[in-house]
């Protein structure tokens, strides 16, 4: 019996559409505004500031230790949001899918994002899915715009690091850059090395509200990883970054592969850190909370703002000397979300 695949019809618009949003896309990700159908999602006021965010994900292998592209996309859009400070409201989804692509494989991967939604509790509320013939895309695209509100009394911004500021970080370095690096080229690593793909707006909301106003700046490392993340928030805010060699977190696996393949930790990818940028009388105790959490477990305090030069970021090493992180240049990583 051949293999059942998505078919041109499928983008139609038409029955076969009909059929696999009622069949498939309610079949895991039905709540009564989905349900309804209609062309845009309606919103109820929310109290607070509106944020809003898009992103696209074409990530190579969809499938990879501890995560897909599904699970991608809904934690890197609820992260876009909880950067800013925003509690995740909803979701829109939608997908470019390529003629010929496993029924299989998009069940699996709606089944991922129906998983993924209900454990932040951030519903899909709208989407669009088109089809393209076979050889015009790669499999599945993935588009995902999410909304959220933000409280009034909270400004995050990478404009706000302060000079005095410490610079945490939730967790390990280059987890998800080296699993889909080498899940690509076919090399064995030891240990249980995975994607870190997970959603932080918890982990923010209790920063926020266990230390108001000490939380001045946060970051996810996605592309271009933390050494970009840092630039950027140095020249945003007219500072200087300084962290310390011996404080960066990297498991063993990651810095061995990083090693073999000649390939900085500082630029790989995370898809489930973040960088909290913190007024220094409260560094400690966002550590705390950071650490109480499952998200910020391996938490750890990896640098702090100086008034140096503008936009420049040096890493100490531990024989006393220093160099300079600029940011990424070229993609060593290429389709990693």
């Amino acid at each position: 019996m051949a293999e059942k695949t998505i078919l041109l019809d499928h983008g139609s618009g038409g029955l076969a559409s009909q059929e696999l949003i009622g069949n498939l896309f309610l079949k895991y990700l039905d709540n009564p505004t989905l349900h309804s159908l209609e062309d845009s999602a309606i919103i109820e006021n929310q109290k607070g500031n509106l944020a809003f965010t898009t992103d696209s994900y074409v990530v190579d292998p969809l499938f990879f230790p501890g995560g897909d592209i599904g699970k991608l996309a809904v934690h890197g859009t609820i992260n876009d949001l909880a950067m800013r400070g925003a509690k995740p409201l909803c979701l829109s989804l939608g997908l470019i899918l390529e003629e010929g692509l496993p029924f299989d494989d998009l069940e699996r991967i709606i089944q991922s994002i129906s998983e993924a939604c209900k454990e932040a509790d951030v519903p899909v509320v709208t989407g669009d899915t088109k089809v393209v013939p076979k050889g015009k895309g790669d499999k599945i695209f993935i588009n995902t715009s999410g909304i959220g509100v933000v409280d009034t009394d909270v400004v995050i911004s990478s404009a706000k690091a302060e000079e005095g500021d410490a610079i945490l970080l939730s967790g390990t370095l280059g987890d998800h850059g080296i699993t889909i690096m080498t899940r690509r080229a076919g090399v064995a690593l030891e240990g249980d090395l995975k994607s870190d793909t997970r959603s932080l707006h918890r982990l923010v909301a209790k920063l926020l509200q266990e230390i108001p106003g000490a939380v001045h700046t946060l970051r996810d490392p996605t592309r271009g990883g933390v050494a970009t993340s840092l630039n950027e928030i140095a020249a945003s805010s007219g500072l200087s970054i300084e962290l310390r060699d011996e404080d960066l977190p990297i498991r063993p696996s990651v810095r061995a592969a990083c090693e073999m393949l000649g390939l900085e930790p500082m630029y790989l990818a995370n898809e489930g850190k973040c960088l909290a940028v913190v007024a220094a009388d409260k560094a400690e105790q966002a550590l705390e909370i950071m650490r109480s959490t499952s998200e910020g477990a391996e938490a750890v305090i990896i640098g702090r703002v100086t008034a140096g030069k503008a936009g420049r970021v040096t890493i100490n090493t531990p024989v006393g000397g220093s160099r300079v992180v600029t940011p990424l240049h070229g993609e060593p990583l290429p389709r990693i979300c």
